[in-house]
């Protein structure tokens, strides 16, 4: 906030919109920015990350984590959920990315908007959560392998530029699932 790091709870910041028609709920949680704010730290007045969902997740997921006191206890969770929520193979991930700020001296607002949902991938059944994560990780080795990134050292996930990422068979993913 102010262009200086902190943390906030998980659960809270939350907020509601819609896309494409559809009604959803995003409320703080972690590791999603990874290196992110360290990049940006001084450069970007406020940045934050926060989990999408469909409305009424956060309240179920605070009932349990914290009026529960479920928050520790893993084995218990996950029993819970397997328990008394069908599996689905028919998910959605949703990215929703918004950035403001200068750009030739006029305030601009750019937005990235992507869904990608559950399909077959050369002949196999995938999940939207599969399908984006496998991709992810496919298309930033394919990126290294071509020579398009650091070669030696940490990569951080802001070094992979996006045009790059998105022209990659892989990462060709997330431009297919535009809608």
């Amino acid at each position: 906030m102010d262009g200086r790091r902190i943390e906030l709870p998980a659960l809270e910041g939350y907020e509601t919109f819609a896309l494409d028609g559809v009604n959803y709920e995003a409320f703080n949680t972690s590791g999603g920015l990874g290196t992110l704010a360290e990049t940006l730290e001084g450069r970007a007045q406020y940045l934050d990350y926060k989990t999408i969902r469909y409305p009424g997740h956060r309240d179920i997921a605070k009932l349990l984590l914290q009026d529960f006191g479920l928050a520790g206890k893993r084995e218990t969770m996950k029993d819970i959920l397997q328990t008394a929520i069908p599996a689905t193979d028919q998910d959605v991930v949703v990215v929703f990315v918004t950035a403001s700020g200068l750009r030739a001296g006029k305030r601009t607002q750019v937005s990235f908007a992507r869904k990608v949902y559950a399909q077959t991938w050369s002949g196999m059944p995938m999940t939207a959560i599969q399908i984006t994560t496998a991709s992810s990780v496919c298309a930033v080795t394919d990126l290294f392998i071509q020579g398009k990134l650091p070669q030696s050292g940490f990569l951080r996930q802001e070094q992979v530029a996006l045009a790059d990422f998105l022209s990659n068979r892989f990462g060709r993913a997330y431009e297919a699932a535009a809608t």
